[in-house]
């Protein structure tokens, strides 16, 4: 038996029935055990969500801005660091959080520019 190129097998299935399609997703299930469709419909799924982006994310200061008190204050609370940390992370800039979820990263990212301070996502 030849083998078929995927644009013959494409080819013969337009000329297939629903029911002779049915018949041969059927036989596919019996034959090796998977289910074509589903198959095909994880495709779609799993190329959405590597569109989607990254699932976690790195919120990182890159200035403090003016009014570097405020930027102290929210690093203090998110991180739980003290206060001489707190500072020198202010000044120096560096990451804030690491391995979050994309939504707590957006909430982080508006509290900091409302205090004034510039965070970049990656």
């Amino acid at each position: 038996m030849a083998k078929l190129t995927k644009e013959e097998f494409i080819k013969s299935l337009n000329e297939m029935s629903m029911l002779e399609i049915k018949e041969l997703v059927d036989a596919m299930k019996e034959e090796y055990g998977v289910d074509p469709s589903a198959v095909a419909a994880a495709a779609p799924a799993q190329a959405t969500e590597e569109a989607a982006g990254p699932s976690t994310v790195t919120v990182t200061l890159t200035a403090a801005g003016p009014n570097k008190l405020p930027v102290i204050k929210l690093i203090k609370e998110i991180t739980g660091l003290g206060l001489k940390e707190a500072k020198d992370l202010a000044d120096n800039g560096g990451n804030i959080k690491e391995n979050i979820p994309t939504s707590e990263a957006d909430e982080l990212k508006a509290k900091f520019e409302e205090a004034g301070a510039t965070v970049e996502v990656k």
